[in-house]
């Protein structure tokens, strides 16, 4: 039946986390609390297609959740121990669901101890990817490039962190959030990245990150809609997904920007998106942190009506104010595209003499040369190019920017 087990999916993919948070606020154990959502997940995948599904999976699976960890504080001998705190025992043995804002305040826990800054970044995805997100152990080690495994140990030792660290299973203080947020947007944003990350060959993955980024975006706007960064991440994402229909064509090749059809990009997702800037710029009185930066960006290529129309000048406006406040060599490189536009091809390649070498590097110096027509070095970059981690549909784009230039030289 996969009708009942899509449902079941589905039902466990966004309620999943929900049921875990309050688990875990209930036990105090993350691993405990996972088993148990774990197991009441395949229960629910015996008996669903025999019984149907009920009127009120959430709560069933909740209901289960429940009864299996208390089995399994039963099988590792904590029983004794919970019995002693009442209040746990009650809400564990309870049929009906917690109200929405006990869930609400559960998850926005869930998700500071999962993104906790004494916890490295990729500890901190490998745990929001497994406790979130809902990813099985296979899917998250194919995201962060490891087998399966390494991940499983990867995780144990980082829950085991976090018991030794004794992290807080809380909302952090007024004085503390803006830190911890910037942790909880760091993660978000790195889900999202990694969305986006070439990988060679056929997609690594069987889900898709830039999705899942966006839902935990929403789910954090949702849980703090007075804070500006999360509105920015969430701004930024929107912006970006809301050109993914025109990024390849039908038969699955890389269409550029200046080439892609602007009645494909999504109107609502940048309506949405330069809202939520809008409200992120106000609350910060208009000093601009990177997500509103690279918001900010996304949102001017928004509004042109064309690539030739699109304000280059501003832009790069904002892409010097970005490398000043938080410089790295993807931003340098997108900084040298736009200097390209709005100043000349001679004045992009000089930009792109400050920024380290790397495969998008190469294929960035292979565009600009061969607008310059020097064909014989652009045909030498883009082959340097095709040396590293790119996606087939790039690879092949490259491919034929290079058939052609040989071309263009030979002539």
């Amino acid at each position: 039946m996969p009708d009942v087990h899509d449902r079941l999916a589905e039902t466990v993919r966004v309620e999943g986390a929900r049921i875990l948070a309050t688990l875990v606020r209930t036990i105090g154990d993350l691993q405990i609390a996972e088993d148990a959502v774990q197991e009441a997940a395949l229960v629910a995948m015996r008996d669903w297609p025999r019984t149907g599904v009920p009127e009120q999976p959430r709560a069933w699976l909740t209901v289960a959740a429940r009864r299996k960890a208390i089995d399994i504080l039963r099988r590792e001998g904590l029983r004794a121990a919970k019995e002693r705190d009442g209040a746990d025992l009650i809400e564990l043995t309870a049929t009906d669901p917690p109200p929405d804002h006990v869930v609400r305040d559960d998850q926005l826990r869930l998700i500071f101890t999962c993104c906790h800054p004494a916890l490295s970044l990729e500890a901190r995805v490998a745990l929001a990817l497994r406790t979130l997100c809902g990813l099985t152990m296979a899917q998250i080690a194919a995201v962060l490039l490891t087998n399966e495994p390494a991940m499983a140990k990867r995780l144990t030792r980082t829950r085991q962190k976090i018991a030794a660290a004794r992290i807080p299973y809380r909302v952090p203080s007024a004085a503390q959030l803006p830190g911890r947020v910037g942790a909880v947007c760091g993660v978000v944003h790195a889900l999202y990245t990694a969305g986006h990350a070439p990988r060679s060959g056929e997609e690594a993955v069987d889900v898709d990150l830039c999705d899942e980024a966006v839902r935990l975006g929403r789910l954090l706007r949702r849980l703090l809609p007075d804070e500006p960064m999360p509105a920015a991440v969430l701004a930024l994402m929107l912006l970006t997904e809301a050109r993914r229909p025109a990024r390849v064509d039908r038969a699955g090749d890389v269409v550029p920007l200046f080439d892609q059809d602007r009645s494909r990009w999504d109107a609502a997702l940048i309506a949405q998106g330069r809202g939520l800037l809008d409200f992120s710029l106000r609350r910060t009185e208009g000093i601009a942190d990177p997500y509103q930066l690279q918001a900010a960006i996304a949102a001017e290529h928004s509004r042109a009506p064309s690539y030739r129309a699109t304000d280059w000048p501003e832009i790069v406006r904002l892409y010097d104010l970005l490398c000043t406040v938080a410089p790295s060599p993807a931003a340098a490189l997108s900084r040298a595209v736009a200097v390209a536009e709005a100043s000349g091809t001679g004045a992009g390649l000089a930009a792109l003499e400050a920024v380290p070498p790397s495969e998008r590097w190469h294929a960035v110096r292979a565009e600009l040369l061969a607008r310059a027509g020097r064909y014989p070095e652009a045909i030498e970059a883009v082959t340097a190019s095709l040396d590293g981690e790119a996606t087939e549909a790039e690879r092949r784009y490259r491919q034929r920017l290079r058939a052609r230039w040989m071309r263009e030289s030979a002539t």
